[in-house]
């Protein structure tokens, strides 16, 4: 049993080089608790996220809504590491990305694409060890860190912080507690006898995750990723709407002090009202923007058959796949539409000049238009907004 008022994290222990790295106390226990205000935080979040997955029920396609949310995620967990790519960027193909930004384009890929692929996984697998590293391996395929070690948990000391050892912020525990402790992780996730809420479950599990650090790179991304992945498992989200990488971008300081005074203060409480704060905080935002896109979508349907006559069919059936994939080529929407080029280019014409598309290039060879109403309500505040 772990009483959180009294949860001891682990210990600092000498290794015979001479650093110290830490070495987290096991989670898979019986965790309790007297602060109220951690019961009222975790209220809170448990009621914002019942009405996110209320209100995703009623979209209909709503799965035309994720692969955005899903963008959007890649790109602000991604930008966490040091990468710079913008959420318009990311969703244009590979050849149109300038050769100075194609690793941070491909790093942001690389997540939709391990994201996806572990949403998908889930249906067959648990998370496990499995899942994470399969995860792990599509991250880091062909980018910076692809001899790091992908899909494999690390068999040498990492750090955190610092050029060395000696001059780390944050040394992990040694390479040889990983699999214990992961394992250890596992079991927790999945133990139903321990009546954890599953809010408070994966929190703590975030903040294990990140202090054994079992990849040589990668394990922000992973462990970020483990929280959206245990919501959709355990069915407390129905789709993967939740992602907290915004949350803890915004004041990274913020995140990362709170995982160290658990280190080094026993401070898990702080720690866990914080997440809870912001699973709240991100599900009412989630809500906001998937009501702000169905407005959207039911203002522009509208006013198709009036504005566009004939062509409304074709407008639709583009509108709906700009809703999916919102920057495009006329040659797209030609092999989209099946007409002619003339054609596509005339519809895609319409839609710039009623404030639909918008051109993004300022090149009058190989034009790329965006939906751009749709893609503020994902675009970061520093990608110029």
């Amino acid at each position: 049993m772990i009483q959180l008022e009294t949860y001891q994290s682990g210990k600092f222990e000498k290794h015979h080089t001479g650093y110290m790295y830490f070495l987290p106390t096991p989670v898979n226990n019986q965790w309790k608790w007297g602060d109220q205000a951690l019961n009222f935080l975790l209220e809170k979040a448990a009621i914002k996220i019942g009405e996110l997955n209320s209100y995703a029920r009623l979209v209909p396609n709503i799965d035309l809504f994720i692969q955005l949310h899903v963008t959007k995620e890649a790109v602000v967990s991604s930008r966490i590491e040091g990468t710079q790519t913008q959420v318009d960027e990311a969703l244009l193909d590979e050849d149109e990305i300038a050769p100075e930004r194609k690793n941070d384009w491909k790093e942001v890929n690389n997540y939709i694409r391990a994201l996806n692929q572990a949403i998908e996984e889930l249906e067959k697998l648990p998370i496990s060890s499995r899942l994470i590293k399969q995860t792990h391996k599509t991250l880091l395929s062909s980018v910076r860190g692809e001899h790091k070690l992908p899909g494999e948990y690390r068999n040498s000391q990492n750090w955190i912080g610092g050029n060395t050892l000696l001059d780390a912020v944050f040394i992990p525990p040694h390479q040889d507690y990983v699999s214990e402790l992961m394992s250890d992780l596992e079991k927790f996730l999945h133990n139903d006898d321990i009546n954890l809420p599953a809010l408070i479950k994966i929190g703590i599990a975030h903040y294990q995750f990140e202090t054994i650090h079992p990849f040589l790179d990668g394990n922000g991304r992973i462990g970020r990723l483990l929280i959206t992945l245990f919501l959709v498992d355990q069915k407390i989200l129905q789709k993967p709407l939740l992602y907290l990488s915004t949350y803890f971008e915004k004041n990274k300081g913020l995140y990362y002090d709170n995982l160290t005074f658990v280190r080094t203060k026993n401070d898990m409480t702080q720690w866990l009202k914080y997440f809870l704060a912001g699973l709240a905080e991100t599900a009412e935002t989630a809500t906001q923007t998937l009501s702000a896109v169905l407005e959207l979508k039911a203002r522009i349907e509208s006013t198709l058959p009036h504005t566009y006559g004939k062509r409304a069919a074709n407008a639709a059936v583009l509108l709906q796949h700009l809703f999916e994939k919102p920057v495009i080529h006329v040659k797209q929407v030609q092999s989209l539409l099946g007409v002619s080029y003339k054609s596509a280019n005339d519809l895609v014409s319409d839609l710039v000049q009623n404030n639909i598309l918008k051109e993004m290039t300022g090149q009058s060879r190989n034009r790329v238009f965006v939906f751009d109403e749709y893609l503020k309500m994902f675009r970061l505040r520093a990608d110029g907004e």
